[in-house]
């Protein structure tokens, strides 16, 4: 083991993150240094509680140097325990109470419009995130985060799953590419994740790889909640391979593909009008489809041009996908209302739903909208495309009452 070791950031640029020193000495006790911003007001705090994390894993001499920006004591946490396990061999944690909020699970279809990619090692991004409402919060521990960093960024990622409140959008990590990723799986799969994204996936035999490391942990710790997946297609070979992909276990529940990644295997230049990508998006809509599954595209990386997003979404919807993801909250909002319904496809979804309702009060086994017949997946389908114009304010929630008695 190490003598001293590090965890964390620092810098002028840094916020709401630390750096900690920790070095092993020989004798003179626990020693804290520290340096923060908000010194005066939280010192004492900031103090005990390394002074009681040291306990805690069994230090008794120690030099403990605290480079503090501001950060909140979940932070501090894991950047400390992070240092800390570099020099002491242990596999204790230091871990505190999970907010309600985060012990929640979340549908197979739920929405997934929208996804906001935030780096694992950047404590500033999580702490507000949930209040820019994406349908998911992912959590990334693979291209974010530097070869470096990503062992620190694990703790960082466990810790803001108990104790971040996102608002209710679905908690998502974005594992590092397999086999790798499977030592994430460790610090994630037992604080309620909600859904895991499985990098650059050419195989069935990765997911079955991933699932067989979550009954590991499962039967472990004792875990039952549903923790879902949604495998990214990167390259050539996992277009081709795609459809084993979607259908290697029950728990797949999305399917995406990353467009940079992508262009770079076959060796085309990403442009706007994703002409060299049209086959593989296709490919990854209909394998979804034919999987019962979302599609899932990529993320439009110009932060800047909205219009150009705009654009982007409504050829995304049009080839079939059902959400992307982002990399800026100001790209939510165009994300949600360019997926959401558009005022065709609401009145159809209404006029079905009337349809089926006459049908019933008339005591009519066949429902039909013109010279049409309508079964049950039409009307199924209808009432989620009018629920999701509900919950996007695109249409009143007198709608419930309808929906709660078919």
């Amino acid at each position: 083991m190490e003598k001293i070791a590090y965890s964390g950031n620092q810098g002028k640029e840094v916020r709401s993150d630390c750096h900690i020193t920790v070095e092993i000495t020989t004798s003179g006790g626990v020693e804290v240094v520290l340096k923060s911003k908000v010194r005066a007001l939280y010192e004492e705090n900031i103090r005990k509680q390394i002074l009681d994390a040291a306990a805690f894993f069994g230090l008794t001499s120690a030099k403990i140097i605290v480079d503090d920006t501001g950060a909140l004591p979940f932070v501090i946490a894991a950047r400390l325990e992070a240092a800390i396990r570099k020099v002491v061999k242990t596999d204790k944690e230091i871990l505190a109470p999970a907010l309600s909020e985060n012990t929640t699970t979340t549908a197979r279809d739920k929405r997934r419009f929208s996804r906001l990619y935030l780096p694992g090692d950047s404590p500033r991004f999580f702490i507000n995130a949930g209040i820019h409402n994406p349908d998911g919060i992912i959590l990334d521990l693979e291209d974010s985060v530097s070869a470096e960093k990503k062992y620190d960024a694990r703790f960082l990622v466990r810790n803001a799953l108990r104790e971040v409140n996102f608002y209710g959008c679905e908690r998502m990590v974005r594992i590092n590419q397999i086999p790798q990723g499977l030592e994430d799986l460790d610090y994630i799969v037992p604080h309620h994740v909600n859904l895991i994204l499985v990098p650059k996936c050419e195989s069935a035999e990765q997911i079955r790889e991933v699932n067989k490391r979550i009954d590991e942990i499962r039967k472990k710790h004792g875990l039952k909640y549903d923790i879902w997946l949604m495998p990214i297609i990167e390259s050539a070979l996992g277009v081709v391979r795609a459809f084993e992909i979607a259908t290697a276990a029950p728990n797949v529940a999305s399917l995406a593909i990353g467009l940079e990644d992508y262009t770079a295997d076959i060796a085309a230049k990403r442009t706007l009008e994703g002409k060299e990508s049209f086959f593989a998006r296709s490919q990854v809509v209909n394998v979804a489809r034919a999987a019962g599954i979302q599609p899932i595209d990529s993320v439009f990386s110009d932060v800047s041009d909205m219009e150009a997003l705009k654009n982007n979404i409504l050829i995304s919807k049009g080839l079939g996908f059902e959400g992307m993801g982002c990399i800026h909250p100001r790209q939510i909002p165009v994300i949600h209302d360019n997926f959401a319904p558009d005022k065709a496809e609401l009145e159809k979804a209404i006029k079905i739903v009337n349809a089926f309702h006459e049908a019933k009060e008339k005591g009519l086994g066949v429902v039909s909208l013109g010279s049409k017949m309508i079964d049950a997946p039409v009307v199924k389908r209808a009432l989620k495309t009018i629920q999701v114009a509900i919950d996007l304010k695109k249409l009143e929630p007198n709608w419930r009452e309808n929906q709660q008695s078919i």
